[in-house]
């Protein structure tokens, strides 16, 4: 029987492979490491669950909520954008709370996109940068997600060579899964771009807080009228260790932010509010978190950077986010990311993502996420330099990329 038209849209899920492969390790016995999925292992912070054990189990707060998110989380969004960013939203008009951000960038691909509209999306970039708008209809064409003049030249050739002419591009800094970062120069550029072909800026601001070296990453809309062609989507899972609370904002561009709202009011309730209030009390409560937050994740990334490196696994140390971008070591390069990273659990026992499940241009790379203690990172480099050491028996019988049919 033939496929639904939107699941024909989407290709095999790569990271499914892996996921096999770990499953069938740890059936065995195996204590794999996982460095995978980039899901937080850090506690949500205290007075924010105390906030949400208050709120719980109220005749008031049991019933429906608001999808478009209760009026104290909406004030808090845009408390929080003007202490970080400088910029103020009104909460009723330019903010709306999704569940999480990943699901805001889905439904904002259903408000917007008319099959065949073109979006331009970077690769390698988070699927549903790409996804959401395929399963909407659209077209997706690839651009370098590398914030340097070349993006412009990409993005200029891709705009001139689309027909129809692209209505939106799509930007994530700290990019999920490269790590690269922008600046507010770039930021500049971009918004310039945007108004000068009628495009929309669609920004994925997710690791906003993960970051290293003391520089902290700017928001699109610092930029002087970006909100004029700008949403930009947010999420407390990494910032809060909140992931499986699925809360998150899109802010920015009243048209769209309407569009959104009108489409939310259709499909779900928003949040439980309990979940919704605690979220406020997150954003306007003690800060510290935040900073301990960051602490440990660069605490890690030294560890790892450090420990792969005497192990035999140069890893570039990430200026930003909680994941760290490598290419495939050397003798493994040819066989591609998926092959590699199921190899990686089975002589390893350790699991990583394969770049290829973030766009073609992802491969020969992986991610590996920074979401174990210091100790199980370590362990996890003993295990490489193991499996390293013993290069010319891991390969034989590897078939390499491009010798398969």
């Amino acid at each position: 029987m033939e496929e639904f038209y939107r699941i024909r849209r989407l290709p095999p899920y790569v990271f499914e492979e892996v996921n096999r492969a770990k499953a069938k390790a740890r059936n065995a016995g195996a204590d794999i490491i996982d460095l995978g999925m980039g899901n937080p292992d850090l506690p949500a912070p205290q007075h924010v669950i105390d906030k949400l054990k208050e709120t719980l189990g109220k005749p008031r707060t049991d019933r429906y909520s608001s999808s478009r998110g209760i009026p104290g989380l909406r004030r808090a969004q845009a408390a929080y954008y003007e202490r970080r960013f400088g910029v103020k939203l009104n909460p009723e008009t330019q903010i709306v709370a999704t569940l999480g951000s990943k699901e805001g960038f889905a439904n904002v691909a259903q408000a917007i996109t008319a099959p065949g509209d073109v979006i331009i999306v970077p690769d390698p970039s988070y699927p549903i940068h790409a996804f959401g708008f395929l399963m909407a209809g659209g077209v997706i064409r690839s651009v370098s997600s590398d914030p340097t003049p070349d993006f412009f030249l990409q993005v200029e050739r891709a705009i001139r060579h689309s027909i129809p002419k692209p209505i939106a591009i799509v930007v994530c800094y700290p990019s999920n899964p490269t790590a690269f970062t922008a600046d507010l120069d770039f930021y500049k550029d971009l918004v310039a771009f945007a108004k000068k072909h009628d495009i929309f800026i669609l920004s994925d601001l997710a690791y906003a807080e993960v970051y290293f070296d003391g520089n902290p990453p700017p928001s699109v809309l610092q930029v002087p009228g970006a909100i004029d062609v700008t949403v930009e989507f947010t999420s407390m899972s990494k910032t809060f260790s909140m992931a499986g609370w699925r809360m998150g904002f899109a802010v920015g561009n009243e048209r769209i932010i309407a569009a959104l709202a009108r489409v939310k009011s259709y499909l779900d309730y928003g949040a439980f509010t309990p979940v919704q209030v605690a979220a406020t009390a997150a954003l306007n409560g003690p800060q510290e978190c935040i900073s301990e937050m960051r602490e440990v994740y660069t605490r890690r990334r030294e560890v790892m950077v450090e420990s792969f490196s005497r192990a035999g696994w140069d890893i570039p140390a990430p200026r930003a986010s909680m994941f760290a971008w490598s290419p495939i070591p050397e003798p493994f390069r040819e066989m591609g990311s998926v092959e590699f990273a199921k190899l990686l659990v089975e002589k390893a026992e350790v699991a990583v993502a394969p770049g290829t499940g973030f766009g073609e241009r992802g491969e020969g790379f992986v991610r590996i996420a920074l979401v174990e203690n210091e100790q199980r990172i370590r362990q996890a480099a003993r295990n490489i330099r193991r499996f390293l050491e013993n290069a010319p028996t891991q390969l034989h019988n590897v078939v390499p990329l491009a010798n398969r049919r």
